[in-house]
């Protein structure tokens, strides 16, 4: 399915128990941040991820990540996460990242995750017309 570029943004303060000792963010820490993207992305595209779980038995699993670190992020960063679904297919998704850090407007990762729709024992399921057309609508509340 064809989407339109429809980005969301996530904000977020990095802790210190994000970082190594010289104050550099750990790099899978990013992929926590990815995550983070990906659940806000899906409120403000209308539904809890944990009611997709809960309601409909189906889970989005991860089956592959790419992550291009650009600069390091450091302790106390206002951090941006921008998120957008990149392709959709009845049982695959591609979400694609920005990450920012704020005050420079400075890039310091991209990348992507590719998901399979499974049942809770991890056979592969469609995704249900009313995610798709919410994915589809666009955000509710962009923030």
């Amino acid at each position: 399915m064809e989407l339109p570029v429809r980005w969301t943004s996530t904000t977020l303060q990095v802790r210190y128990a994000e970082t190594d000792q010289m104050g550099v963010v750990y790099y899978a820490n990013f992929l926590v941040w990815f995550e983070l993207g990906r659940t806000d992305f899906c409120r403000k595209h209308g539904f809890a991820y944990h009611d997709m779980e809960k309601h409909d038995g189906l889970f989005i699993m991860v089956a592959e990540v790419r992550c291009r670190y650009k600069a390091p992020a450091r302790y106390d960063d206002c951090i941006l996460v921008r998120t957008r679904l990149k392709d959709m297919r009845r049982r695959v998704l591609v979400f694609s990242y920005e990450i920012y850090r704020q005050a420079t407007n400075e890039l310091l990762a991209e990348g992507e995750t590719v998901h399979v729709i499974t049942d809770r024992d991890g056979h592969p399921r469609s995704m249900p017309e009313k995610y798709q057309e919410l994915f589809a609508s666009g955000p509710n509340n962009e923030g």
